[in-house]
């Protein structure tokens, strides 16, 4: 009996430590794609808002946010295409999700997007890594 108590508060301890669930995964590849569809219309105010509060402190206003993924991130900011390959628990509160991206000219991309769970459950991006996908030119 004690025994099966171990494993259960073992088991139940080991379920805590991850990030997120399924529908928490779900909730944060929503999120990545809320704001590259916001990205595609130019709708400042969606994509900045999939940011996490500290990437909101470094930009002051939806279109200087805009601004700079247009400058910075241009296969972010008009992905004709793209997909969502893996998510995986970062720490208690955070998870990373790989996108596969093509650019306008066709150009294929990978993305490593990081994203925090806020107080009130939702999900905000922390960050974003872009590299042309191996194999492609530069």
């Amino acid at each position: 009996m004690r025994a099966a108590t171990l494993l259960l508060t073992l088991g139940l301890t080991l379920s805590t430590a991850y990030a997120a669930d399924e529908a928490g995964r779900a909730a944060a590849r929503a999120t990545v794609t809320r704001q590259l569809e916001a990205f595609r219309t130019d709708d400042a105010a969606t994509a900045y808002a999939q940011a996490a509060p500290a990437i909101q402190g470094l930009f002051p206003s939806p279109d200087s946010f805009l601004a700079m993924v247009r400058k910075g991130y241009a296969a972010v900011y008009r992905a004709r295409s793209f997909s969502v390959d893996r998510v995986e628990d970062v720490g208690t509160d955070g998870v990373a999700l790989g996108v596969k991206l093509q650019d306008e000219a066709g150009a294929d991309w990978m993305a490593l997007y990081t994203l925090e769970r806020q107080p009130d459950g939702a999900w905000r991006i922390t960050g974003c890594q872009l590299a042309k996908a191996p194999g492609t030119s530069t």
